[in-house]
C-alpha cells in the first residue's frame, strides 16, 4: 500500500504558506508506516516542537492501473474518505532553506492519519464540503470544487510515475487554514454531515 500526496492544490493554502501556486501536480509520497488508523491516538514526536494538522480529502484506489488517460481516471477510484496529513514545519522549513528533501517532516511515522471512507456514488465528487473540528471549533473549511488538480487529473498524472495499485491511497491536498497541534487536542473530520475521523492527540 502507498500513500501518495498531493501538495498545494489549494490555491489559499499555497498562498497562506507563501509559496507559488504549481503549474502540475506536487507528489511526494509517504511510507505505510505513515498510517495511523481512524480513533488512534497521535503521540506528539519529540524532534519537532511544530506540528501542523492539514485536512485532506482521500481517493481510495480500487484496480491496478499504469498510464491511466483521465476520462478512464474515475474507474480507479471507488471510494472517498478524510485524512490528516500531519507535517513538522518546523523541520520542513529547515530543509526547504537548504534545499534539501523533507521526507523527515511529513512521512514520519504516523503522519497520515486515515479515517472512513464512502461509497463516491453517494455524494457529488465536484462539490463535496469537507471540514476539521479542533476541540470544538472549525480551523479548516474546503470543496472539492476549489481543487487546482481535480481527482482525474491527479490520477492521470500520477499513474505515468507510478503503478496504482489497489488499495492505495491519494491524499488530495489541503485548503487553507493548517495550524498546529498540541497535547490535549482533539481532532475531528467531516465530509458534509459524515463524521468521518477522530484523532486525539496525546
Amino acid at each position: 500500500m502507498k500513500i501518495i500526496c498531493i501538495g498545494r492544490n489549494y490555491i489559499d493554502h499555497a498562498k497562506e504558506l507563501n509559496n507559488p501556486v504549481p503549474s502540475q501536480p506536487l507528489v511526494f509520497m509517504k511510507p505505510a508506516t505513515a498510517q495511523l488508523k481512524n480513533g488512534s491516538d497521535f503521540y506528539y514526536p519529540e524532534f519537532s516542537e511544530n506540528i501542523h494538522y492539514e485536512l485532506e480529502l482521500i481517493l481510495k484506489i480500487s484496480k491496478n492501473g499504469k498510464y491511466i488517460e483521465k476520462k478512464f481516471a474515475e474507474n480507479y477510484y471507488d471510494e472517498i474518505g478524510l485524512g490528516i496529513d500531519f507535517t513538522a514545519r518546523d523541520l520542513q522549513d529547515k530543509c526547504k532553506e537548504k534545499g534539501h528533501p523533507w521526507e523527515i517532516a511529513k512521512a514520519f511515522d504516523h503522519s497520515a492519519v486515515v479515517g472512513d471512507f464512502i461509497n463516491k456514488e453517494d455524494i457529488q465528487q465536484d462539490h463535496i464540503d469537507f471540514r476539521l473540528v479542533k476541540n470544538d471549533d472549525v480551523v479548516q473549511q474546503g470543496n472539492s470544487k476549489d481543487l487546482i488538480f481535480p481527482f482525474d487529473t491527479l490520477i492521470e498524472h500520477v499513474s505515468k510515475f507510478f503503478t496504482l495499485n489497489k488499495g492505495d491511497l491519494i491524499f488530495t491536498g489541503t485548503p487553507a487554514g493548517v495550524g498546529p497541534i498540541k497535547i490535549g487536542d482533539r481532532l475531528q473530520g467531516f465530509l458534509g454531515e459524515h463524521s468521518l475521523l477522530t484523532c486525539n492527540i496525546k
